[in-house]
């Protein structure tokens, strides 16, 4: 097992730099980026947006263009007077060490600007995990013992319209039915907590915490609960039909000894595997349409504008911190495997 581990953290490396790379030359050639940007904000075609723009642009607006020096210190300025080969490695030296650098958009630390927007992703997230593994597995369960009843029937009928209406269709209902859109106003539709949150008694800032939660995280965990439900249900039905749970229930044993003592323990396999991953993307990821549409700052629409923006600090800052994540994620997936079924062994593979 140490020997597995040890390889599987080897190998994370050339991964890693290969994504990390394929992405670098990626933006290299994108057109417009934080140089051009700039230029245009100082020629008085941009739109504005950034401290550094602004104060350059109030230096030079007006000019028809720029002169070499200028252009020189624009460059130098974004680092982009050294070879490509060059920043790449001392890249990759400080990422090493989770320094990310600064942002070319927002003028700050990209670390500290990542902090700022994980609690909107973490509280979608973590709740969304929360819902669909709380409800999925006895949900799964419930329909595989009962298979083609009335309640099956009707729940899978409501499950896979929740399932075939994207998420941030069902948003746009939720406001429409509850954010006063048309019908009742009951949820609001901004932010994670009110203006006057501070005033708030701890009671009353955890139920209005919870109060504007309800709408992005039933938009966000509706589509997850579907499959995850459906993946439990088949999980069961398929291990309720082998010939150990006919062997069992001849011995004499109950329908729940049988279900909880020997069906629980191998249909949970493919469900308990993919926690490891899904709790951890659950505290970084965001959802983009969700976020906009509930008016959130969370890491989706951070991605989303540091790539409009070219804020390639940003971009590369936070995907190599994701790409850390998703690797390490897959291990502990794999490792969960042994930790469910002991009959598992990489030791064998080797």
């Amino acid at each position: 097992m140490i020997f597995y581990i040890a390889k599987r953290l080897l190998l994370m490396i050339p991964t890693l730099v290969g994504v990390m790379l394929i992405t670098f030359v990626i933006t290299q050639f994108v057109p417009g980026g934080p140089v051009d940007k700039l230029i245009a904000e100082i020629e008085g075609h941009g739109r504005g947006g950034g401290e550094v723009g602004t104060s350059v642009s109030s230096m030079y607006r007006g000019s028809s263009g720029l002169d070499d020096q200028r252009l020189k210190k624009l460059k130098e300025l974004y680092g982009f007077d050294r070879p490509p080969v060059e920043r790449f490695l001392v890249m990759m030296k400080n990422y090493l060490v989770f320094d990310f650098g600064e942002s070319y958009y927002y003028h700050r630390s990209v670390a500290n600007l990542v902090i700022s927007r994980l609690p909107v992703s973490m509280s979608l997230g973590l709740w969304s995990f929360l819902i669909v593994y709380g409800v999925c597995i006895p949900l799964g369960i419930r329909k595989a013992v009962r298979d083609g009843s009335r309640f099956d029937i009707f729940s899978s009928t409501i499950i896979l319209i929740g399932y075939a209406i994207p998420g941030f269709v069902l948003g746009i209902i939720l406001i429409v039915l509850f954010g006063g859109g048309s019908f009742w106003n009951i949820f609001p539709l901004r932010g994670l907590v009110s203006d006057n949150w501070s005033d708030l008694s701890i009671t009353m800032k955890l139920l209005d915490y919870l109060w504007h939660m309800v709408l992005p995280i039933t938009a966000s965990a509706v589509g997850s609960l579907a499959v995850m439900t459906m993946l439990t249900k088949n999980s069961f039905l398929e291990e309720i039909n082998k010939q150990y749970v006919l062997t069992a229930r001849a011995k004499g044993l109950t329908e729940k000894q049988v279900l909880y003592n020997h069906v629980f323990r191998n249909a949970i396999i493919p469900i308990i595997t993919g926690f490891p991953g899904y709790f951890l993307a659950s505290f970084f990821t965001g959802s983009l349409l969700i976020e906009t549409i509930f008016s959130l700052n969370g890491m989706g629409l951070l991605a989303y504008e540091s790539v409009m923006n070219r804020d390639y600090p940003v971009v590369l800052g936070t995907l190599y911190f994701f790409t850390v994540i998703g690797l390490i994620s897959r291990l502990l997936s794999d490792l969960s495997y042994v930790v469910v079924d002991p009959r598992i062994s990489f030791e064998r593979v080797e």
